[in-house]
């Protein structure tokens, strides 16, 4: 696997600040964003960090310290990113199903602003008119991604404004005379076919000429991560390469000075992220072995939600030889992280590190069967400092009216 932080550094981590544990690995995630720039225009580029992948603000700091954009989808992310220091041009904030108050507030906020229904762009247009710039999310009825659960271009999704709709969103677009800047497209995540970017471009192709005022076409994000040992990612120097090409032909044939934009999330955090938790109990049913750990899918919930690979190793033993094991949690649930998985021989109390484990981990845990959920630190320069402390008693009470 890809690792960025060694055996040594996780088992410290782990001892230090106990388990279950997050860690994460700041340059790592700088490694991911300067190899975006190495294969993409840079004066044709613009990358903002999604960050619904992992919102801890010290993550967020060294985003923003690294040059990086960031991308909203809630207005509380959009707060999130204004604490941390991030100018208000460098967030964008594309909205899904919200009340129009969330708009408002992103708007007066001065951050930039994907709408994704007619809806909403009406009550844009009766607010805003031309007063402001904005730009639409489309659906362009495109099935991509590494399942249903996270393909969000196709024609049942319910994001964007279906590409069908073009002409009632002309309309609206006319009748308030709204300045569309953006055409935003998102076809899912885990999207490895450089392919199924490009149908993007051929969509925004078909659009430009409706939208004269358009300036950025938005490609999302959704770039494959390696999760199993041998797979391979999203290629971005094929990729940059064709999106280059692809937008200075639309520029030119535009005569308009266009920008990419995409919101890379855990292309930028899974691979510098890492899960470490401790075997309380061996079990043998038949010939099936289960490793019992202290923690449940109420702190890693994707492979029970999206049947999703985390590969794991014995970071105690690492050097033994290889046995079958059903790796599950401690929860009054069915939490499987891994059915028959080969791992260096387990003992009791032995540590597992979950690799890739930087989005949508922490971010998705929870409290349940009020467990508390744990600590998260960072790794950078070298040295390694708690970034959130694990819950106590009272954390479980905090929002609780007393009796």
């Amino acid at each position: 696997m890809n690792a960025s932080l060694s055996y040594a550094e996780l088992n410290a981590a782990a001892q230090q600040f106990g388990t279950p544990l997050y860690v994460y690995h700041a340059e790592k995630i700088e490694q991911q964003y300067q190899n975006l720039l190495t294969h993409f225009s840079a004066t044709q580029t613009r990358f903002f960090y999604a960050c619904k992948a992992l919102t801890n603000i010290h993550i967020l700091k060294v985003i923003k310290n690294i040059g990086c954009n960031i991308d909203c989808s809630s207005i509380n992310e959009v707060k999130l990113a204004l604490h941390v220091g991030f100018s208000p041009n460098n967030i964008l904030y594309t909205s899904n199903s919200v009340g129009f108050d969330e708009i408002v507030t992103a708007i007066e906020l001065g951050v930039n602003v994907n709408i994704d229904s007619l809806s909403n762009l009406e009550k844009f247009g009766q607010k805003f008119g031309a007063s402001k710039a904005v730009g639409v999310r489309i659906r362009p009825d495109v099935m991509a991604g590494g399942n249903l659960k996270i393909s969000t271009g196709h024609d049942k999704s319910k994001f964007g404004i279906p590409v069908a709709q073009l002409e009632a969103l002309k309309l609206i677009q006319e009748k308030y005379q709204i300045n569309i800047r953006t055409l935003h497209i998102h076809t899912g995540s885990e999207i490895k076919d450089v392919a199924v970017f490009m149908k993007s471009a051929e969509v925004f192709d078909v659009l430009l000429p409706h939208f004269p005022t358009v300036e950025v076409l938005d490609f999302g994000g959704g770039f494959k991560v390696p999760y199993e040992p041998g797979e391979q990612g999203t290629d971005m120097a094929s990729l940059g390469k064709e999106v280059n090409k692809a937008m200075e032909q639309l520029s030119e044939k535009y005569g308009r000075s266009l920008t990419a934009w995409f919101e890379p999330g855990k292309y930028m955090v899974s691979e510098a992220g890492f899960f470490i938790a401790k075997v309380n109990v061996l079990k043998t049913s038949g010939d099936r072995i289960f490793a019992g750990l202290n923690t449940g899918l109420n702190h890693l919930i994707r492979p029970m939600f999206y049947d999703a690979y985390h590969h794991i190793d014995n970071l105690t033993s690492p050097e033994k030889p290889t046995k079958q094991y059903a790796v599950v949690g401690n929860i009054c649930e069915t939490d499987t992280f891994a059915w028959d998985r080969a791992i260096p021989a387990i003992e009791e109390g032995d540590l597992l590190v979950f690799y890739n484990a930087g989005a949508y981990g922490y971010e998705m845990a929870s409290n349940y069967n009020a467990r508390f959920k744990p600590a998260q630190v960072l790794y950078q320069n070298g040295e390694v400092k708690l970034i959130s402390r694990a819950d106590q008693f009272e954390d479980l009470l905090t929002l609780q009216v007393p009796l």
